[in-house]
């Protein structure tokens, strides 16, 4: 009924996903195992009622020194229980099943002490298997299912029936009658409104799963893309240096020379080409192949007033607004991947909005913030449903997408997080938060260095 097979993931299967994962797996079997804690509790104060009111209110002898003894062993151990699994985050599959041995336990010990299988409560059994079902994996099911069996063909052997009046001609009216009503009801709302919140805490453990492996694969993509990437900027490099020899050898030239719009073009031609030259250098050093560079230690400010203005030295862009309303200038350590990611943020809203845009950089006492801000058509709706899915783009062009993708990417990777909305206005906002953790410049760094 629940799926189990689709809950519950395999011992080799388990192995292949990574650690979060697992995490996941069995942080729902914590939520789990604490739900038998408040059906224990339950359990305990049903006992006590029901113990009060047949001994107190029928007169039914019942064998209460022992019986007393049992309820207080489950208080102990639920006790016990909520200060264990308080503390833990995961509950494996033998210890939910221990968890239900000692439940069993317990109802066999009570109905031995007050009747045996002549106790309208002995289908309580139900309430155990039925949850073992749920909870628990195969194996372990089927061994309740045969220990509560046991137990019920034990108690019919050698426990002493309850003494109760014979009073089976008033039907609705006799004890017993009314005791497995009462039993059955029990039982029924107990398993209803647990089990409910036992599917919402797997299909939480399959949401989180699904999170998880998604974003497996969207860092296999990235991997890919990578491999890909430092390849193209390998063989990028050889014909990128000889475009930029000819170059140099066309402005020696007399014919050019003498040319002031020949020079002009050469000059942004070469500006180009160090564009280019950039961002096969930026691809390299993200793949741990530097030419040259390493990562710079550096302040925010002075980091991001040199990045707005080299992106603005390189872009075609009537109207750009750089805001750095950093208060605090902190040393940090920024490399090229952190700032290819900017350019990224700048570049795809540039394609949005060539005529205007705007970067503003502000901090709180923990996080960096970074807003890219143009004048576009804006996002669209399921394109902000499914912020930073690869090949979700309103560009029509084959690969779109991947900027944001990229960048959500770099972001997690460093603890932060990227968000976009469309602005009342017109356009778009997207917004980089970083922990200034994950970039600041610590003493022992220095010292190191």
């Amino acid at each position: 009924m629940l799926g189990k097979t689709e809950m519950a993931v395999s011992g080799e299967a388990m192995k292949k996903l990574p650690p979060s994962a697992a995490r996941a797996e069995h942080s729902a079997g914590r939520k789990n195992m604490m739900l038998l804690i408040q059906l224990r509790w339950i359990a305990v104060i049903g006992q006590i009622t029901t113990i009060a009111i047949v001994t107190l209110g029928f007169g039914i002898q019942l064998q209460l020194p022992y019986m007393l003894e049992v309820l207080a062993c489950l208080i102990a151990f639920n006790i016990a229980s909520h200060l264990r699994w308080h503390e833990r985050s995961m509950v494996s599959n033998n210890e939910l099943f221990f968890a239900l041995l000692v439940d069993v336990a317990s109802l066999t010990l009570q109905l031995y002490f007050s009747g045996g299988i002549t106790n309208p409560f002995a289908f309580a059994y139900l309430l155990q298997v039925i949850l073992s079902a749920v909870l628990l994996e195969a194996w372990s099911t089927w061994i309740i299912v045969a220990v509560t069996s046991a137990c019920l063909a034990g108690l019919a052997a050698h426990a002493n029936p309850l003494i109760l009046p014979h009073d089976h001609s008033l039907r609705f009216f006799s004890l017993y009658v009314q005791g497995i009503l009462i039993c059955f009801v029990l039982n029924a709302v107990l398993l209803t409104a647990f089990i409910t919140r036992i599917r919402r805490n797997f299909h939480a453990g399959d949401v989180e799963l699904a999170a998880l492996r998604q974003r497996a694969v969207e860092e296999e993509h990235i991997v890919r893309m990578g491999l890909l990437a430092s390849g193209a900027a390998h063989e990028l490099g050889t014909p990128l240096a000889t475009v930029s020899v000819i170059l140099g050898d066309w402005r020696r030239m007399p014919v050019v020379a003498a040319s002031a719009d020949l020079q002009q073009d050469i000059a942004e031609m070469e500006a180009q080409l160090q564009r280019c030259k950039s961002i096969v250098s930026g691809i390299l050093l993200s793949a741990g192949e530097t030419r040259g560079e390493s990562s710079a230690q550096t302040t925010i400010v002075t980091f991001l007033d040199d990045l707005a203005a080299a992106w603005r030295a390189s872009r075609p862009i009537a109207i750009f607004l750089y805001e750095n309303r950093i208060e605090h200038d902190l040393a940090v350590v920024f490399d090229s991947t952190l700032k290819q990611t900017i350019f990224n943020l700048l570049d795809n809203a540039l394609e949005a909005s060539p005529q205007w845009l705007r970067l503003t950089a502000s901090s709180n006492e923990d996080t960096l913030i970074i807003e890219v801000s143009d004048a576009g058509p804006g996002f669209l709706p399921e394109i902000l449903a499914n912020l930073g899915t690869p090949y979700q783009s309103t560009k029509n062009r084959v690969g779109g997408g991947l900027g944001l993708f990229l960048v959500m990417n770099v972001a997690r990777t460093l603890g932060g997080t990227v968000t976009a909305r469309n602005r009342e206005e017109g356009g778009a906002v997207v917004q980089l938060s970083l922990p200034l953790a994950a970039i600041m410049y610590e003493e022992e760094e220095r010292d190191v260095g």
